[in-house]
């Protein structure tokens, strides 16, 4: 078996049944992450498929929050113990769409087995807007009253953090693909390092910071190339991407990415159906 998927979802059952479609493949599993918040009923039949495992653990995401973390971990830890000896693991969420064939998706991974597909920058100095996660204290991971106020007066009085073991920031983009030793090293890294911990977890969004980290500062540094395989547009200058619609169609599919997001199909599903044609024709060409 090539590929891992793990998709985190939390809505939109018939965008996530499309998405799995198009990942459709022999050589490839998909796991799943549901939101705990989420209700599992209207998705429950996506897991009558064979190479569709939902994870049994599941947490509540909040945007912003170490949980995203605690969940893509859980997902590494069930991929991990199915034993399967993926090649790969590509983190997805369920916005995501491939812009390519899975069959050629996975003779370009056959041809990069030993290279970690990851968007990152150095916090210092190409990320410095980012060095106050990890400065000031972030309560969001709580559901208590007034954590905002307190988190405020705690980053009043107390001094700024300093992340353990003087590890080089990096971080960007929280989807990527690595090979199976770079999740294996991580969970075994994460596992060891109680301190580490204890201090993402009152970070904001470390989920597109830590792994990142974990692996620049191990052996696995020279795995790891600057590039994600993904189309994201953040020209609005929002705090999320733009959502792609038709009008993307060209830049899409010119991107020579292997993946892309963010869709939605109340939004625009003819962009979808769009892609889909175009991966069809690629393949009739041959």
């Amino acid at each position: 078996m090539e590929i891992a998927h793990l998709i985190l979802a939390h809505n939109r059952p018939g965008q996530l049944e499309r998405l799995i479609n198009s990942l459709n493949y022999p050589e490839a599993d998909i796991y799943i992450h549901l939101d705990k918040k989420t209700l599992k009923g209207p998705f429950e039949h996506l897991s009558d498929r064979p190479n569709v495992f939902f994870l049994k653990k599941r947490v509540e995401i909040y945007w912003g929050a170490y949980n995203i973390v605690e969940a893509t971990l859980n997902g590494f830890k069930e991929i991990v113990q199915s034993g399967k000896g993926y090649r790969f693991i590509n983190l997805l969420s369920g916005q995501d769409y491939p812009l390519q064939s899975q069959q050629y998706i996975h003779h370009f991974l056959s041809q990069n087995q030993q290279t970690a597909f990851m968007n990152y920058l150095k916090f210092d100095p190409d990320w410095a807007e980012a060095s106050a996660r990890i400065k000031k204290y972030h309560f969001n991971n709580f559901n208590i009253t007034g954590k905002f106020l307190l988190q405020k007066i705690v980053n009043s009085i107390l001094p700024e953090r300093t992340i353990p073991n003087e590890l080089i920031l990096v971080g960007r983009s929280q989807w990527f693909t690595i090979p199976l030793d770079c999740v294996c090293y991580i969970i075994d890294y994460w596992a060891k390092q109680k301190k580490l911990r204890n201090f993402i977890k009152l970070t904001w969004a470390p989920d597109e910071f830590i792994f990142h980290t974990i692996l620049y500062n191990s052996e696995f540094r020279g795995k790891m190339v600057n590039n994600d395989l993904r189309y994201i547009d953040w020209s609005s200058g929002k705090v999320s991407p733009k959502t792609l619609t038709i009008d993307d169609v060209g830049a899409l599919l010119s991107s020579g990415k292997l993946f892309a997001r963010k869709f939605d199909m109340d939004t625009d599903e003819k962009v979808l159906d769009l892609i889909d044609e175009e991966i069809s024709k690629r393949e009739a060409r041959g």
